[in-house]
């Protein structure tokens, strides 16, 4: 059994929050074919086949792109979900399951519910549905013995995804 007492840190949030936008399958696709269609555009643009004015929405799709799912999305995600990431929290998970409470209440999520396991470099994104995910923090832990144990733990019972 682990144990850890959870808070949240913001900034790490949206760090995480970024993690899984651009892992998402559908969004890797729209970045790859907005990165080729503004490459296929500059180069265009250098051999004169196209206007400026191509180049220019393909570097303006690029750029909309990027600002939205680097900065604008995980902010969004993290306002709407402030009250919950603004608690502390006391985590446990075992071999059963993982349970999450405070003073307002507790939550228990048994490891068949969850789908899949991402790590991140502040985090471990534990998948219930493909958009609702639990963060778990590494810096809740104690030493890298504690996180090594954790990862072991979400690895056997988790698949990566």
């Amino acid at each position: 059994m682990i144990q850890a007492a959870i808070t949240y840190h913001k900034q790490k949030v949206i760090h995480a929050l970024r993690y899984h936008f651009i892992k998402r399958r559908e969004i890797k696709v729209l970045i790859i074919l907005v990165n080729v269609f503004a490459l296929v555009s500059a180069l265009l643009y250098g051999l004169k086949k196209v206007t400026p004015s191509s180049f220019m929405l393909g570097s303006l799709m690029w750029f909309l792109l990027m600002l939205t799912f680097w900065f604008i999305l995980p902010r969004i995600v993290y306002r709407r979900s402030s009250a919950f990431f603004t608690k502390n929290y006391e985590m446990t998970l075992d071999s059963d399951g993982l349970s999450l409470s405070n003073d307002s209440g507790k939550g228990y999520w048994a490891w068949h519910e969850f789908q899949s396991m991402m790590e991140s470099p502040h985090f471990f994104h534990l998948y219930i549905m493909p958009t609702q995910f639990i963060l778990v923090p590494k810096d809740a832990f104690s030493d890298d013995d504690e996180v090594h144990h954790l990862r072991r733990l979400l690895k056997d019972k988790l698949k990566e995804g």
